[in-house]
């Protein structure tokens, strides 16, 4: 089975706040990359790790974005990247009962 909805962790380890991210352009560059649905950013508590939790629509799309993006953007900042991709499609029932907004489709 080919999953149509695959989550995607990613985390770099380094420490800057937030606030000091220029994320605008960040955001601008992501959404060229096909297939991304989402992205929801991570700010480390006590640790400033910046990392975000994405949605796309195929393990090719987030493997590309991983491999052309992550990938390059780590070892431009000098950072450790940490990447977990997940099978959304099998876990589809078990979310939707918990009311997930990632699957909010299946809730209405």
């Amino acid at each position: 089975m080919i999953s149509e909805k695959i989550f995607l962790y990613a985390e770099y380890q380094v420490s800057v706040p937030f606030e000091k991210i220029d994320w605008e352009p960040i955001n601008q560059e992501m959404k060229k990359f096909d297939g991304m649905r989402s992205k929801t950013w991570l700010s480390g508590l006590n640790n400033h790790t910046v990392g975000g939790f994405y949605e796309f629509s195929s393990f090719d799309d987030s493997q590309k974005y991983i491999d052309e993006l992550l990938i390059p953007f780590s070892k431009k900042i000098n950072g450790n990247l940490t990447v977990k991709l997940f099978n959304g499609d099998i876990v589809a029932e078990a979310c939707t009962d918990m009311n997930s907004p990632f699957y909010k489709e299946n809730n209405e």
